[in-house]
């Protein structure tokens, strides 16, 4: 009686169809985006600290090579795009659409300024000597293992920028409901949460 009860509920609280859990079709599939994503980040910081354990060679001090207080600027402004992406979901949530579009371009303009860093960190590492298969500062995995991470998410952050471009723009029109706001809103968050995990584990430890 207990088991058919809860199996009730359990039907009652799922609800099936387009709205499992009550969450809209797109939310769940952006979550199911999210974490097939988060996997795959996951895996690729496992590699490498693999590399590193296993490397013959010293691996170097990220302080050594790396600006560490300009990587920290870098991380600040992303952060600050996330809070800025808060504001513009919450305001879209309030119907204040001329708000949810001035936080919106206040994000697009973090996350410009982030590509922007990190294009001129790369030059500088690139002029140093730094390749996918050899660089100055001993262990070649080194190299190989920065422009990979923080290649494949700055590919995710320019897309956030497009995909935040055309939500402003939509959203200036009174094309996008809050929803839409909101989705390009996890997007970017995910985003911002993997350089936090980037940011600790390749260039502080």
């Amino acid at each position: 009686m207990h088991d058919g009860t809860h199996a009730t509920a359990m039907d009652a609280h799922w609800g099936g169809g387009v709205s499992p859990f009550g969450a809209p079709w797109q939310k769940t599939m952006m979550w199911i985006f999210i974490i097939t994503d988060g996997l795959l980040f996951s895996g690729l910081l496992c590699g490498y600290g693999f590399l590193r354990q296993a490397s013959q060679l010293s691996w170097p001090k990220p302080g050594e090579v790396f600006s560490i207080p300009f990587i920290a600027l870098m991380t600040f402004i992303l952060i600050t795009s996330s809070a800025t992406m808060g504001s513009a979901v919450g305001a879209a949530k309030m119907d204040d659409r001329k708000a949810a579009t001035r936080f919106l371009f206040l994000t697009i303009l973090g996350g410009a300024a982030f590509l922007g860093c990190q294009a001129y960190e790369w030059t500088h590492l690139i002029h140093e000597g730094a390749r996918l298969t050899s660089n100055p500062w001993s262990s070649p995995q080194f190299s190989a293992c920065f422009f990979v991470l923080t290649g494949f998410h700055g590919s995710h952050v320019l897309s956030g920028l497009v995909i935040l471009l055309i939500t402003a723009i939509r959203t200036a029109m009174g094309k996008t409901p809050a929803q839409g706001v909101e989705m390009a809103g996890l997007y970017w968050h995910f985003a911002d949460l993997v350089w936090v995990f980037i940011f600790t584990l390749f260039y502080l430890l």
